[in-house]
């Protein structure tokens, strides 16, 4: 027998001993892969998911240079709501705009200074007022 029949020989008896071991790896692969539990196989790595994001989400860079997409802020109902308030009632405060809203204060500070970008409302002490 030659030198390569030999190495060949051994080869195909190392093969017929690999198989049913790389045939597992693949099932437990694919066990994994189905229980979803973020490890990636065969790395000893984990990849998490930041705390509260459902899971297959995952954070994204924003590829629009950081605009914004959708509405402008303050632009809706809620804007136009409070811009009706505040001209029917001069020097009203966030406060009492959100009890008449009947929304959380917290979402006022950000709508109304989209509202004095836009050119409709000026803080007037600690109240609003139309402009």
């Amino acid at each position: 027998m030659s030198v390569v029949d030999d190495v060949r020989k051994q080869i195909d008896k190392r093969l017929a001993e690999l198989k049913p071991l790389v045939d597992e790896y693949h099932e437990l692969e694919s066990v994994v892969a189905r229980l979803g539990d973020g490890s990636s196989p065969g790395t000893g790595t984990t990849t998490r998911r930041k705390p509260g994001r459902p899971r297959g989400s995952t954070t994204r860079r924003r590829t629009t240079g950081g605009a914004r997409r959708g509405r402008r802020r303050g632009s809706g109902t809620r804007g136009a709501q409070a811009l009706e308030l505040v001209k029917s009632r001069p020097g009203i405060t966030i406060p009492e705009l959100a009890q008449e809203m009947k929304i959380k204060q917290n979402y006022l500070y950000r709508v109304m200074p989209s509202l004095v970008e836009d050119g409709k409302v000026k803080r007037d002490g600690k109240g609003w007022v139309p402009k």
